[in-house]
């Protein structure tokens, strides 16, 4: 374990917050690669790539050993870290592991941002617990956790066309509606982070 610990580079913030400051972790759901990037399926890593540029985080770091890339700041009292994982969607349960577990962060203090193919585009439903509702990613992240982590669900959906395998729409670009609407939909997101920071989040669905 000593050796697994040399390798990993303490996450930078400012220096000038004195104090204990308690660790939040908010995660993005995604796809790494650039043929990934505007598909619905990286809904979460669109939104925590906007919350970082909002809230000017320190730059992303790769840790290969947690299996994710990461940022940090401190917001209030807490030092808040970003995860995208580096795992592809199906596989982002083992990375999470590794962050929670070498940062010392429970399910409580865990939020995790992605796209719910159940909600209409345009719609966003907060709350803990529940079950994958088909997405993988959320499906391995429930095998390796306790299941308490909060949940920001983005919606994607319908399906268009409804016969359309699901696995081939969630991995087709946004149309050029759904671009212009992601904007209001991030500004949306920061907020519910914010409120989740802060201790203020509510189980709630929004529709904008």
């Amino acid at each position: 374990m000593g050796l697994f610990e040399k390798k990993i580079i303490p996450l930078a913030v400012p220096n000038y917050t004195l104090g204990h400051q308690e660790t939040v972790l908010i995660v993005g759901l995604g796809n790494i690669g650039a043929k990934y990037t505007k598909t619905r399926h990286n809904m979460g890593f669109l939104n925590v790539d906007d919350f970082a540029l909002r809230e000017e985080f320190n730059p992303w770091v790769e840790k290969k050993d947690l299996k994710c890339i990461l940022c940090a700041r401190i917001i209030g009292d807490k030092k808040v870290i970003l995860c995208k994982p580096t795992t592809m969607m199906n596989m982002s349960g083992e990375a999470i592991q590794a962050v929670q577990k070498f940062y010392r962060i429970t399910d409580k203090d865990t939020c995790v941002v992605y796209d719910e193919l159940d909600l209409p585009f345009g719609s966003i439903r907060t709350g803990s617990g529940g079950k994958a509702a088909g997405h993988n990613g959320v499906k391995s992240l429930i095998s390796t956790t306790e299941n308490g982590f909060w949940r920001i669900r983005v919606g994607i959906g319908p399906k268009n066309p409804p016969e359309i395998d699901s696995a081939d729409f969630v991995l087709q670009n946004f149309k050029k509606g759904e671009l212009e609407m992601l904007t209001k939909l991030e500004k949306e997101i920061s907020l519910l982070l914010h409120d989740w920071i802060s201790g203020n989040s509510k189980s709630s669905t929004t529709k904008l």
